[in-house]
């Protein structure tokens, strides 16, 4: 049984517009929007002429699925990500990584912006993922399981690529960019968390705390891809020190930190080959 023939759709129309043939994909959330300016895009389809794909609702994420090289790879990366928050069931979050493992994406890279509980972590780090809490109440694999997509039970032992994560750290050293590595918690949102929710985030073994990716990663290894987490620490979440958040600031904070993500992905893509 096939989960969704829009599968099918969308790859024969992606097909009509490009024949590339994509082993990475990216999904460009917070931080890795300026990685389209290294991109040799050949192709650049907008979501919403897609059959079946979701169209982004959030200010700073565009919506269109570029293919092109990267690093010498050929990649194709998603310029604006779904979140839970804005109405989309997990299915539709699960949609585009279906497709690209479709059209032969063996590997995805994915970031975003996040809050910090841990208190080594300072506004501007970027962290790598080594694990992380699903906290949404939701799954993108509840439901019938497509068998040609994916097993049953996926194990989770390694969400995040040893393999990358290593590779990461190289690049990182030689560009002497500073890594913390840890955990990320994925909440519903959209409202931030209170006082509370924070100690308790902290207490349960998460480092930081954000509204996207886990969704996107369980369907990746469900789909047997090999996964590379990224984030930007955007705000401090420190309960006794909690302050109101301002949205300019943390998208400034981003954009800040956005080179070193950038430097550190397009390493990454560059060593891992096609």
């Amino acid at each position: 049984m096939t989960m969704s023939p829009d599968i099918d759709a969308a790859f024969d129309f992606i097909r009509q517009q490009t024949d590339l043939t994509p082993a990475t994909g990216i999904i460009l959330g917070t931080g890795l929007g300026g990685l389209v300016n290294d991109l040799d895009i050949e192709q650049a389809i907008d979501y919403e002429t897609i059959p079946g794909f979701p169209v982004s609702t959030v200010e700073t994420h565009s919506g269109r699925l570029l293919f092109g090289r990267l690093g010498g790879q050929t990649v194709a990366a998603m310029q604006g990500r779904f979140h839970y928050y804005e109405g989309y069931s997990m299915q539709q979050l699960a949609f585009p990584l279906r497709v690209m493992k479709k059209l032969g994406v063996e590997r995805l890279f994915i970031s975003n912006a996040c809050g910090a509980m841990n208190p080594q972590y300072r506004k501007g780090d970027v962290m790598i993922i080594e694990d992380h809490i699903n906290l949404i109440g939701d799954n993108p694999l509840i439901g019938p399981n497509d068998e040609t997509l994916g097993p049953r039970f996926p194990d989770m032992c390694e969400p995040y690529s040893r393999r990358l994560i290593e590779i990461a750290e190289a690049v990182a050293l030689e560009q002497r960019i500073k890594l913390q590595k840890g955990v990320y918690v994925a909440v519903a949102g959209p409202n931030l968390e209170t006082r509370a929710e924070y100690r308790f985030l902290r207490i349960i073994g998460a480092d930081v705390v954000g509204m996207s990716t886990v969704p996107e990663v369980i369907a990746a290894r469900h789909l047997n891809m090999e996964v590379f987490g990224i984030s930007i620490v955007t705000d401090e979440c420190f309960p006794e020190a909690l302050q109101p958040v301002n949205i300019q600031d943390i998208i400034a904070t981003a954009m800040a930190a956005e080179p070193q993500m950038t430097t550190i992905l397009k390493g990454v893509v560059a060593a891992v080959g096609s």
